[in-house]
């Protein structure tokens, strides 16, 4: 199948040309040290969440001790996303591809896969973003409808009474379901992009997901003598916090009223140049603290990453300065929200589509 093509637009591209000088200059005026604790973090994120595992296995005696400890280190499976994994995909972290591989494989350690994730990631929701049939970000689950063109069918007429308790799942979903339809099944979204994956990714997937259930399950009842329960339910909490705390940063960025979904036409064709199909389908949130720059991986501003995304989320503080300036100069459809109505607004699409609202529009 032809892959979609964005609206050729030579104006467009002079204005991206524009921005783009604008913020090299920008970047470049800052002191080059900057990076450095992305590099720390590369380190201690991942002994935070093995040394948290470690911790349990050593109080094992005590069961609230076990159960925080396996809840922590759902958070900090999060923070390893945000602020190694990501940026690995990305070339970002190391001047040198071999070790941001060595960061990104940290992921199969941790229950999801790499190499799936960041074709996913680069291959489809960078190069489509919401775009369905090619951005697998918003690939529709049967449950959830997301799209706000596709009509509503069975459950989907109800999903804004119920996703609360399907989205506490989105990281199951993830690492024992979705990650194997990418892998097997021919009819998946990333298959358009990826086409044939080579056997031994084949392998690696399966191997790296069975190590992950050996030292997450098996090892604490068979070496540390937890009770199954306790050990299953641990887990349990941990991939439940971890799906909670992902969503909570990821959906506020795309899936909203307010951001486009553009159809494609008879050719495959986009609506939009590449420059303003990001800008119509990304939204930026309104907070900027210590706590999102340097704990959260300025995952509030997106739109700079999706613009941008050979540079770390260390610049884009600065990034998103020349944007927001150049956004409102040019008639560019820059959006920021605060989180939480971010997340209101989120809901307020899952009702919209449950309620066909986009037909009624239509008509």
């Amino acid at each position: 199948m032809e892959k979609p093509s964005y609206l050729k637009d030579s104006d467009d591209v002079k204005l991206f040309n524009e921005l783009r000088k604008k913020v090299n200059q920008r970047v470049e005026a800052i002191p080059e040290n900057r990076d450095i604790y992305i590099k720390i973090k590369a380190v201690i994120l991942p002994l935070i969440y093995f040394g948290l595992y470690f911790f349990a296995m050593f109080h094992t005696d005590s069961r609230w001790v076990y159960i925080s400890s396996f809840v922590l280190m759902g958070f900090s499976l999060v923070l390893i996303y945000l602020n190694l994994i990501h940026e690995a995909a990305h070339n970002n972290i190391y001047k040198s591809k071999r070790l941001n591989a060595l960061v990104l494989q940290i992921f199969d350690f941790v229950g999801a896969n790499s190499y799936i994730w960041k074709k996913r990631h680069i291959a489809s929701h960078h190069a489509y973003p919401n775009v369905d049939g090619w951005d697998t970000d918003i690939e529709q689950s049967g449950l959830l409808l997301i799209v706000p063109w596709i009509k509503a069918k069975g459950v989907q007429k109800y999903q804004h009474r119920f996703f609360f308790l399907v989205y506490p799942l989105y990281l199951f979903n993830w690492m024992f379901i979705r990650d194997f339809r990418d892998f097997f099944d021919k009819e998946r979204v990333i298959l358009k992009t990826q086409g044939t994956i080579p056997v031994i990714e084949k392998v690696k997937m399966v191997s790296y997901k069975l190590f992950y259930f050996f030292y997450q399950i098996v090892v604490p009842v068979v070496f540390f003598k937890v009770p199954i329960g306790l050990a299953l339910g641990a887990w349990f909490l941990q991939v439940i916090a971890a799906s909670i705390f992902a969503l909570f940063v990821l959906l506020p960025l795309h899936p909203l009223p307010d951001n486009a979904f553009p159809k494609l036409d008879q050719k495959n064709g986009l609506p939009f140049s590449w420059l303003r199909h990001q800008m119509e389908v990304t939204n930026d949130l309104r907070e900027n603290n210590w706590l999102v720059r340097n704990v959260l991986g300025n995952f509030n501003f997106h739109v700079a990453h999706h613009l941008f995304p050979n540079y770390s989320y260390m610049y884009y503080n600065e990034i998103t300065e020349e944007i927001e300036v150049f956004a409102k100069e040019h008639d560019l459809a820059y959006k920021r929200f605060p989180i939480f109505k971010a997340l209101g607004k989120h809901v307020d699409l899952l009702k919209q589509n449950a309620k066909n609202a986009y037909y009624i529009l239509e008509e």
